[in-house]
């Protein structure tokens, strides 16, 4: 599930337009701050010159709107006011999937690309592909944005699961060795997530 940062100086007009989102694109995570552990996919600007500079330089690379008119060289796209959520949503969607379909939009580790969009990772070692689920592409992203720090199984479960509370530690390890399974293929050189005593890790991240 793609994950957007909404940068907006005005709140009323951000917990509005988040719910919009939310509402009418439920397939999207849209975030206010840019807080724990989560791997954007887009960001998008309100009006503001200065979060649009520090949104330039801190994610670049992400694609990037901006809502209203702002005069800037790095701007890569722009929605005009007053809003059209339609209008906003189709190039969102569009501009999230041309990046995860780019070399960008790839996450590259232990000589692996994971690919979000087509939910597949490719084995650089073999050039085999080996097709993903939705949620082993989000515990892979998670573990990503995670670096070499250690991801608890209690931090997945709320992250990645949301608590639910159908879904237990024992899911947890049961996705993850099944991941390990479909990918790994008992290549110790191609190990793709570390188990550890307080959690997880990727491999060779660096």
């Amino acid at each position: 599930m793609p994950n957007i940062l909404l940068l907006a100086q005005e709140g009323i007009f951000a917990e509005d337009l988040q719910e919009q989102i939310c509402l009418y694109a439920p397939e999207f995570n849209v975030f206010r701050t840019d807080e724990g552990n989560v791997l954007f996919d887009l960001v998008v600007v309100d009006e503001s010159f200065e979060n649009l500079k520090d949104a330039i330089k801190k994610y670049a690379g992400l694609p990037l709107f901006v809502l209203g008119k702002i005069e800037d060289g790095g701007l890569i796209d722009a929605v005009a006011k007053p809003l059209s959520l339609s209008l906003l949503l189709d190039k969102i969607k569009a501009a999230i999937q041309l990046y995860e379909n780019s070399h960008e939009g790839f996450l590259s580790f232990n000589e692996y690309q994971l690919r979000p969009n087509a939910k597949e990772i490719f084995n650089l070692r073999n050039n085999e592909t080996v097709k993903l689920t939705e949620k082993e592409v989000a515990v892979i992203k998670y573990l990503y944005k995670a670096g070499n720090r250690i991801v608890s199984r209690q931090e997945l479960l709320q992250e990645v699961w949301g608590y639910s509370p159908e879904v237990s530690t024992h899911t947890i390890e049961t996705h993850i060795y099944r991941l390990r399974q479909k990918v790994e293929q008992e290549d110790e050189s191609a190990q793709l997530i570390v188990t550890t005593e307080g959690g997880y890790r990727l491999n060779g991240l660096k």
